[in-house]
């Protein structure tokens, strides 16, 4: 029987914020869109990727952090910071990317695509013809689907849809029923599309695109006959995404599910998206109904929502602004001439996607529906896209009579809709759809057929770290392994039983399981490291994930690196470990400096190449510092003059101390010797302080007269040295302040023993 494991306090500096760090990887992201070595159609495919992880973040994460403000949260999570702290500090890092996105999109991509013949055309450079043909285009496809709404008390401010395309109109003037609103709202129909190419006819360069924004504000009098347009505005909400549903209430949750779809588009909103022309005093309109602070409000020196142009690199046909075609290979073990069923019997086959072809997974799961020998076929569904070859051959299986059984986990974020639908088409065709276990995700990737076989029943297991999702295995790095180990088997057929049925878990003999044995098993493999490490063996842990966020995982990995295993880590999204933290990762970072492996790489450009241009990319890796040799003997020499700089202050201060001492005792001496004089000054009523003056002038002028013999000997000398110190006026004014500092605290033993001196003991002795 697993029992949940408590969780465990641990010092809030060791983690990192989980919302900061995923925004860390949208400046990942970025990146690439501003590294020039990136072909010019990639860029702005990742500048519009950057778009889409932000709405999502907003829809999810930031939704998040404003309901645990609302109920009064104090912290955000292990790193400790409240709430309300992380929401202004994710507010300052958007709005930075957000301008670094778009100063990259107008000052370099598109400037860049316009060079290239890919030009987005602005309203002021449309010619006559242009004109034309957009007025046009305007009245035919897009006039007849918008629907203009005056704001008033019979019109109130209609349901904005969660990142729908909206307009705010400014208008002047009475409308035909005498009406002055001053404000009204067009909403863009989805069906619409974003981008319209222009003929080409029409057109200087091969591919000229105009903006369905740009052709609404040239048109949007259209709307409103007889009034004056005063501005015209884009803006877009964005709306809290996630769903709830109330497990005490739940009794079907496929339709509860179907329900809470039905609102997501009305949520309430979290950001309020206007271009940079919006005028204030629309601005704080939108904001307040909307119920969103200024913070909350994004100016984008653009249009609205560049994830309209994520099409465009598709529709432009310049294969030399892409990728080159990546054609993924085989596994020699999968020979094209060999049924699926006898390569796998031949041996274990593990793929590594997208390198090598995603194919066998997709014609293992053919082979099963048409193979009379397959009597079941069992699997998980994640992601799987609208349109997956992979369900068609399920539904093939099912029709064909064979006992399909479909784990589909309908809580897959923004593929719920699809997930549903496809629930539906697989019980219409007699398979078994189950939606796992209430109050957790069915992550796990599993593909389970069952054969019969000449000694009996077999089983064909796939196991993945990625979605069965065909079009994403082209882009992601993932594993998946093909076996007919019985062993596995059994524990994958376990698991299936886990999920359809009741029961209590059961040992697996080779998986690790959540919500059971994965975490305790992951934290014992790193410890198990770290205890070799201990016996002075060489220990290393390599892991590959999507998020590292379980503190216990962490704190296991700061100990490892403190034994001295050498930890590599690969983490795509959100990474809370804390790397740099002195006495966690000391370890590592003195391995580091004294194993054999590489620490520094020079690099010798071929001519013709600026070094600054080459360097800028490699900056922007993590883990990685790049210097140009002029940078680096700047540093070479700022670190001599650091060095020469603390040698000689240190020797100045040993000069220093030597120097008072010399004069304190030729002081004292001095004074010493005239104790009889000093007993006659005081019987003849002399003051004490007189007295003290008396040394301290000595003292004083002693060590004036040796500042100016030694100034003279140094100004005299100085150019037989082949290399000397300049001493500025500055420095010798500052030097003579030091000079009679010293001698006023060498006279203070003199002044104290001229002091002590008794009259009567110093003449009669």
């Amino acid at each position: 029987m697993y029992t949940a494991r408590p969780a465990l306090p641990y010092p809030p500096e060791h983690f990192l914020n989980r919302e900061l760090s995923l925004l860390q990887f949208q400046r990942r992201v970025l990146a690439q869109a501003a590294d020039a070595t990136v072909p010019l159609l990639e860029r702005l495919r990742f500048l519009c990727i950057v778009s889409s992880n932000l709405d999502e973040f907003f829809e999810i994460r930031v939704s998040g952090i404003k309901e645990q403000i609302r109920i009064g949260s104090r912290k955000s999570g292990e790193d400790g910071i409240a709430p309300a702290d992380l929401l202004e500090r994710v507010s300052d890092e958007v709005h930075e990317i957000i301008s670094e996105q778009y100063a990259l999109l107008n000052d370099d991509i598109l400037p860049a695509l316009e060079n290239e013949g890919v030009v987005f055309l602005r309203r002021s450079l449309w010619t006559e013809a242009q004109r034309d043909w957009i007025h046009s285009y305007f009245m035919r496809e897009v006039m007849p689907v918008l629907t203009p709404i005056g704001l008033d008390p019979a019109h109130p401010f209609p349901r904005v849809l969660n990142k729908s395309l909206n307009f705010a109109v400014e208008l002047e003037g009475r409308d035909a029923f005498g009406r002055d609103s001053g404000a009204a709202i067009v909403q863009a129909p989805r069906a619409l599309p974003r981008v319209i190419r222009l003929p080409r006819e029409l057109c200087e360069q091969p591919y000229t695109f105009v903006f369905l924004s740009s052709i609404l504000h040239a048109h949007v009098g259209e709307l409103f006959t007889g009034m004056n347009v005063l501005g015209c505005y884009q803006f877009r909400v964005t709306r809290n995404s996630d769903l709830f549903v109330d497990e005490e209430e739940v009794k079907d949750l496929r339709a509860s599910l179907k329900g809470e779809l039905q609102q997501r588009h009305f949520g309430d909103a979290v950001r309020l998206e206007v271009a940079d022309n919006c005028s204030d005093q629309m601005a704080a309109f939108l904001l307040q109904h909307f119920h969103l602070t200024p913070d909350d409000l994004y100016r984008t020196p653009g249009i609205v929502n560049l994830v309209r142009l994520m099409q465009v690199p598709d529709w432009v046909e310049r294969p030399d602004l892409k990728y080159a075609p990546f054609v993924p290979g085989l596994p020699k073990a999968l020979d094209k001439r060999r049924q699926i069923f006898t390569a796998i019997r031949g041996g274990d086959i593990l793929l590594h996607h997208p390198f090598q072809s995603f194919g066998p997974v997709i014609e293992m799961l053919r082979a099963a529906a048409d193979d009379p020998q397959v009597l079941a076929i069992k699997m998980t569904v994640y992601r799987t896209g609208t349109d997956s070859v992979l369900m068609e051959h399920l539904a093939r299986a099912a029709q064909k009579g064979k006992e399909v059984t479909v784990v589909l986990e309908l809580m897959a974020r923004f593929d719920e809709e699809a997930n549903i639908t496809l629930a539906n088409r697989l019980e219409e065709v007699g398979a078994h759809v189950v939606y796992g276990v209430f109050g957790y995700k069915t992550h796990a990737k599993l593909l389970m057929i069952v054969r019969r076989e000449d000694d009996g029943l077999r089983r064909y297991v796939h196991m993945g770290t990625g979605n069965y999702h065909p079009r994403t295995t082209r882009f992601y790095t993932d594993f998946g392994l093909l076996t007919c180990n019985k062993e596995i088997g059994e524990d994958v057929a376990a698991v299936f039983k886990q999920l359809t049925g009741l029961g209590t878990a059961t040992e697996l003999r080779h998986l690790w399981q959540a919500p059971f044995t994965l975490q305790p098993n992951v934290v014992a493999a790193i410890r198990r490291e770290a205890e070799i490490a201990r016996e002075g063996r060489r220990a290393r842990v390599i892991a590959k994930m999507n998020a590292l966020l379980e503190p216990e995982t962490i704190e296991a990995l700061y100990e490892a690196s403190q034994a001295g295993v050498e930890i590599d880590l690969i983490v795509r999204g959100p990474c809370a470990l804390r790397p740099g933290v002195p006495g966690l990762l000391d370890a590592v970072i003195a391995s580091q400096s004294t194993n054999p492996y590489v620490n520094a790489v020079l690099v010798q450009l071929a001519p013709g190449y600026d070094p600054e241009r080459v360097a800028e990319p490699i900056r922007r890796w993590q883990r990685l510092t790049v210097y140009t040799r002029a940078q680096m003997e700047e540093i070479l020499v700022a670190k001599l003059i650091a060095t020469s700089a603390r040698q000689i202050a240190m020797f100045l201060v040993i000069l220093a101390i030597v120097s008072a001492a010399i004069v304190a005792f030729i002081i004292y001496t001095l004074t010493l010797g005239k104790i009889r004089e000093i007993a006659v000054l005081k019987l003849i009523g002399t003051r004490n302080r007189t007295i003290a003056a008396m040394i301290l002038q000595q003292a004083l002028g002693l060590g004036l007269i040796g500042f100016v013999v030694g100034k003279i000997a140094a100004t005299l000398w100085a150019p037989a040295f082949p290399k000397y110190v300049l001493l500025e006026t500055g420095d010798t004014v500052r030097a003579l302040v030091a000079v009679m500092v010293i001698c006023v605290l060498a006279s203070v033993l003199a002044i104290r023993a001229a002091l002590r001196v008794d009259p009567a003991e110093a003449i009669g002795g």
